[in-house]
């Protein structure tokens, strides 16, 4: 079983607008309603690869109600955590001509102490030998910051194996309890590491220093540069055709979806970075918060190429 986790879901609204004014009203053309959260974004993306996924969050008040019942008519598979606070609304605001975006996050609800022992007592019925579990996104207030350490912990316990995708202190300390795949960015790693990964070189050396702390697997987010995919034995750097980017927002969560995907299905690592690059590009080519079909990511997996360096610097 895969299940994606999402500690701080989300109601992602987004407003089209003609052209993004400061300091004056503009009016929205077009308004959309996405429902996500990373964790939530990956099990959306995974439906485009005919893959089931259970997903699990803790969700509250009318906007968790609007989330839960969106993910469940599009056929994914839920396990919700009540909370007494209200789930997030996230709202981004995109040009019509897709040249700029604002997006603006919410802290999110609080979760309680109680809350979170209802949390891992689920996940202590869930988890079975073999399962890949995908830790997705921020925490919210009230969440240790070592929440997916723990959660990590209790998963390699039972046999399954761990995704982390994530930033800051929950991304470090996460990465204490050695998850077995992870999903930073070049900024994220960069932070981590404390350096700045300006180009492949960098990020040849960055994912090395990840494998070298025992990641098996390490997927390296380099945005329109494509993504860096490393194992102990091996390592590819895969790159996006060019394409008229939409909306960038859950692009990554898409090729998180699509390198899941084709590790399961026990693809090389030539082949897990082709359908991760496939699968986020064609999410960033979507309107809204939005993923690809599968016959247009298999159009764009043709199209992705491994490159070299230094000749593609």
């Amino acid at each position: 079983m895969i299940v994606t986790v999402t500690p701080n879901p989300v109601v992602d609204r987004t407003l089209t607008v003609p052209r993004i004014v400061m300091d004056d009203m503009v009016r929205a053309t077009e308004v959309r309603e996405d429902w996500g959260g990373k964790g939530f974004n990956v099990s959306r993306a995974l439906q485009s690869f005919g893959q089931e996924s259970m997903a699990v969050g803790f969700l509250g008040g009318v906007a968790g109600a609007k989330l839960a019942s969106g993910l469940r008519v599009r056929g994914i598979q839920l396990t919700a955590v009540p909370i007494v606070e209200e789930t997030r609304t996230n709202i981004v605001i995109a040009e019509a001509d897709a040249k700029r975006y604002i997006k603006v996050n919410e802290a999110g609800p609080t979760i309680s102490c109680e809350e979170q022992t209802v949390f891992f007592q689920y996940v202590d019925n869930l988890v079975q030998a073999g399962d890949i579990w995908a830790l997705c996104g921020s925490l919210p207030p009230g969440l240790p910051l070592d929440f997916y350490a723990q959660l990590t912990e209790l998963l390699h316990q039972a046999g399954a194996k761990v995704l982390l995708d994530t930033s800051g202190e929950a991304f470090r300390l996460g990465l204490s309890a050695c998850p077995d795949l992870i999903k930073p960015n070049d900024v994220e790693a960069g932070a981590f590491l404390g350096e700045v990964i300006a180009g492949p070189e960098q990020a040849a050396r960055a994912v090395d220093k990840f494998v070298e702390m025992g990641i098996t697997l390490v997927a390296l987010s380099l945005g329109a540069a494509g993504l860096m995919l490393a194992s102990g034995s091996s390592r590819i750097w895969a790159k996006p055709p060019s394409v008229q980017v939409q909306n960038p927002v859950g692009a990554g969560d898409a090729l998180v979806a699509g390198i899941v995907w084709a590790f399961v299905e026990g693809l090389n690592l030539a082949e897990i970075a082709r359908w991760g690059v496939a699968s986020g590009t064609a999410a960033a080519v979507c309107e809204g918060v939005s993923v690809g079909t599968r016959s247009e990511i298999e159009t764009l997996h043709a199209q992705v190429r491994f490159a070299t360096w230094p000749e593609d610097l």
